[in-house]
Formats: C-alpha cells, structure tokens, sequence
C-alpha cells in the first residue's frame, strides 16, 4: 500500500488529504485562524461552579465558557495550584520546576467546591474542540505530545505503549527513558518509539521539556487572562507527527512557507525521508491535480455510492450518527438473496470504515445493514467491520449486529465531524431560480478582465472557472483567451478548477492570493 499526503494552502484555510492507493482516507480542513485546537495550553480564570455536576465552567476566551470536571483536573492539580503561586510570586526570575514539590494526589471521591473557587487561576489544556453549541473541553492534565514520546509534566511514571509486544524491548525503553527524564515528569512512550536509539529520543525529550518550560515563562512575565501558555504545532505538523509512517512515498505542499516547515519537520524526526516532501508549482489547483476535489465531492453529502450502485445514507443527529446501507440496484442472478446481502453488507464495512475516518465523525454510529439470517454470515460481517477499523487511529468499539441487524459503534470524538457541503448553489441566480443568459457568461469574464487591467492596474492574473467553460474558452486555434490575450496583455492565465460551479468564477494575483470582483448585484 502506498500513501501520500496533498497540503493545499489557501490564504484563509489549510486542507490536508491522505491518499492510500490514491484514494482519499482522511481530510481536514480549517480556517488559518483556528484557534482552540486540541493540546493547547492556556493560564484561565474560574468563570462560575456547578456543584450539582461536580465541575465548572472555566473562560479560555471563546464565545461559550469551556467545560471542566473535577475527575478531569488530574491527580497532580494540587502539585500544579502550588507551582502556579511560586512562578507567579516573581515576575523577574523563574522559579526553577526542577525545585517544585509533588504534593499528594487530589482525591478521587473530592467535590470541586472544595478544591476551585470562582476567579481562581488554573492551568488547563483543551482535550475536546467546540463542538455544535458545547465549548471546549479541558483537562488539568497537561501533556506535551511528540513522535516518540509524551511528556507530562509532575507525572511519576515511564509508561510504555502497549503496542510494543517485546518484554525485552519495553524493559529496555523503561530502563533508557528513566535515566534521561527530566526532574518531576513523567513520560509516556509511544508505538512508534520501538527499536530507537537513546540519542533520538533524548533529542525529542529536550524539546518537549523546552515546551514545558517556555508555556510557564509565558504564565509568569503575562499577566492577561485568559492567556495562550503553549500553542499545538500547525494543522500540517501536527497530522504528519501522529500519521508519519515510512511507507509515504511522497508530502506534496503548494505554499513555500509551509513546504518549509513540513520539511524541517520530516527532516528532524526521519532525516532519509526528508527528501519525500515535494513543493507543487503546477499551474491547475493541487487538490485537482491529485483526483482529490472529484473524491471529495463524491465521497461526502447524504447518500455515498460504492460498489456495483449500493449506496449508504448518512444522516447526521444531535445524539447520533445513522448509516443505512441500501442495495440500490445492486443484483446478480443465481446468487440469491442472502448471498447477495452479503456482499452488499461486506461491501458497506469497507466503505463505511473509510467514511468515518474520512468525515471523522464521532460519538454514537448505528448503522442498519441489510437483514441476513444466517449467523455465520452475520459473524462475518462483523470480524470485517473490525478488521477495517484497525487503521482508524480513534479509540472505538464494535458491537456485534443486534436481533434487528443494527451495529452499534463507539467512537473518540475530539473535534466537530467534516461537514463538507458538496451541493452547489447557483452563482448567477443565488437560488432565484432565474439567470442571465448563459452564453453572455465569457462577456461578463470579459468585463471583469478589462476592469481589472485597465482601471485596478493588475496586469498578471489567474481567472479560476470550471473545466469545461475553460475548455469553450481554449477551444479554437485562434481562441477566446488569445484575443484576451492579445487585447490584455500575456498576463491573462485560464485556470479550470474542479471546486467552482458551471458559472462560477474566481480572480487571483500573481502571488496567488484572491481578487474580489463580485458586484452587489451579484452578492445580494
């Protein structure tokens, strides 16, 4: 199997694709000004109490107040609430964490009204993005996460990843770990972790515990609150720390600053893979480029068609997720139709594994399969949903088809589900259901053009319109965009672009950042 990773940077979101045998696996797309992203680490103030829940409610600075849970707080809060008070007694000098006392652990059966009063400073990282009307969730816990290893802060122990079966390998990493852990921390060591040399995972441990100790320089020279301490790497780092494997063939980035980061990054943790990371300077959009726009758009929405026109629907509830798998028009002769509702079943394990790390969708996912009668095949169905979901890097869990042939599946949510709306509104009636004349459509890009060069004074530009409405403008020897060309200068570049709509169109200057020519008359 062969897996690549496509970075397409715009000016004001970042969307990463992971392409397994180059189809689409998983997507992420966020605003460039995200901000709560799960791991950061903030100094807040306690908002308000809720004794009846045993947490409360802390402001981190986002519109809804975040969620904080006694039991969430950490066994080593009280460790954490006095080093707080020594950092901040001295604005000047820091005082050293190597120095701080471990106090006894918080209580299991404690109250949060005995433990936080309103207005209190607490040091909190966020576990759960905002998600529909909910804020942040938090923890006291705070952690600092790397490629080898996990570093928390007060923590007394050297855990090893479950994962590595080798007794041998895991005395020898709990042996290596805990005679080059800093002072007061504790350390978690990942899967990935097997087999390293010492020198690579010290070098690792070192920047961790220089994230550590730069958050609580930020809590001790700021006094505003809330306040960022500690900031989670970029969307593109981040995803690549816990995805890097070395089967990726090839990190394909179209914006330098970001190739750059992405390169030191690879380059750092697996310095032989560093040349992988590729900077893309075609002219057609990346994501086009790597069939990634025409997977997205058939692969999210209501109704997904896989094999042979079975289709799942996919509906998407305040509580729940709920997949219906239909077998469409799905029918082979002599099979039968218990045979035939395997397949279609079997078919729907494979297509729904990809979806729900596709759309990372989390919570509660209940899907109604297609009756079948015999247990044997309702096993099957089963170990294949299980078998699919080994790739999934979420905690989830699978139980088996109920008497109602309905699966009931768990899964880690840490942030909304990718809600990609594939349906394209209009560009010219904006829903009223009346237009301009279609054919008048490339004497309206006509006026934009001579707008922008002979009175706004951009000479080079990128228009952005669909496939084949670039195709009718390059069609011809001598064809439409020659005589722009010739008319406007050779800065005139046609540009076809998957994502846009039949009528749609977009301008971008020669640093490729977006031109708004859209007339009020066209926005309203």
């Amino acid at each position: 199997m062969t897996s690549e990773v496509v970075i397409d940077v715009q000016q004001k979101e970042i969307s990463i694709a992971l392409l397994e045998d180059k189809n689409l696996v998983e997507y992420q797309s966020e605003p460039r000004s995200a901000s709560f992203s799960v791991g950061n680490v903030y100094i807040a103030k306690v908002k308000k109490l809720m004794p009846g829940l045993n947490a409360c409610f802390v402001d981190v600075g986002y519109e809804r107040d975040a969620f904080l849970h006694y039991l969430d707080l950490g066994s080593q809060f009280p460790s954490y609430e006095k080093y707080l008070k020594q950092v901040q007694s001295d604005r000047k000098k820091l005082y050293p964490f190597a120095k701080a006392s471990r106090l006894p652990d918080l209580p299991k059966d404690g109250s949060v009204q005995t433990t936080l009063k309103a207005g209190q400073e607490v040091l909190v990282q966020i576990v759960k993005e905002p998600i529909s009307t909910k804020g942040p969730r938090l923890t006291g816990e705070i952690s600092f996460a790397g490629r080898f290893l996990v570093l928390i802060p007060f923590g007394d122990k050297v855990s090893v990843s479950s994962k590595i079966k080798s007794g041998e390998e895991r005395a020898r990493l709990k042996q290596l770990i805990q005679s080059i852990k800093p002072k007061n921390c504790g350390v978690i060591v990942r899967t990935v972790a097997e087999g390293k040399r010492v020198a690579e995972l010290d070098a690792e441990l070192k920047v961790l515990n220089q994230r550590w100790e730069d958050a609580i320089t930020k809590v001790q020279k700021t006094q505003k609150r809330p306040q960022l301490a500690y900031e989670e790497t970029s969307r593109a780092v981040a995803l690549l720390r816990d995805l890097f494997n070395p089967s990726y063939e090839n990190i394909y980035i179209n914006e330098e600053s970001v190739f750059n980061e992405v390169k030191s990054y690879v380059s750092l943790i697996a310095p032989e893979k560093a040349n992988i990371v590729k900077l893309y300077t075609g002219k057609v959009p990346i994501f086009d480029n790597f069939n990634v726009t025409k997977q997205i758009k058939s692969s999210f929405g209501k109704t997904v068609n896989y094999r042979h026109g079975a289709y799942l629907i996919i509906e998407h509830t305040e509580a729940m997720h709920v997949v219906d798998v239909n077998s469409g028009t799905r029918t082979k002769a002599g099979n039968g139709q218990e045979q035939n509702a395997l397949e279609t079943n079997l078919g729907a394990a494979d297509e729904l594994a990809r979806q729900l790390r596709l759309r990372d969708m989390g919570g509660i996912i209940v899907v109604d399969f297609i009756d079948m009668n015999l247990a044997e095949d309702r096993q099957m169905l089963y170990e294949r949903m299980c078998k699919n979901m080994q790739k999934d890097r979420a905690r989830h869990n699978i139980l088996p088809l109920s008497k109602f042939g309905l699966m009931q599946i768990t899964r880690q949510r840490v942030r909304p589900a990718m809600d990609v709306r594939v349906e394209e509104t209009c560009p010219s009636c904006n829903g009223t259901g009346k237009i301009k004349s279609s054919i008048l459509f490339t004497d309206l890009l006509e006026g934009k053009i001579d707008r922008l060069v002979n009175k706004i004074g951009v000479k080079k530009f990128y228009l952005h319109v669909h496939p084949y409405v670039a195709a009718f403008i390059n069609q011809g020897v001598v064809s439409l965009k020659n005589k722009w060309q010739i008319k406007y200068g050779f800065g005139v570049h046609i540009v076809p672009s998957q994502k846009l709509a039949f009528l749609q169109y977009e301008f971008y200057d020669s640093k490729r950042e977006f031109i708004d020519m859209k007339e009020e008359i066209e926005t309203n």
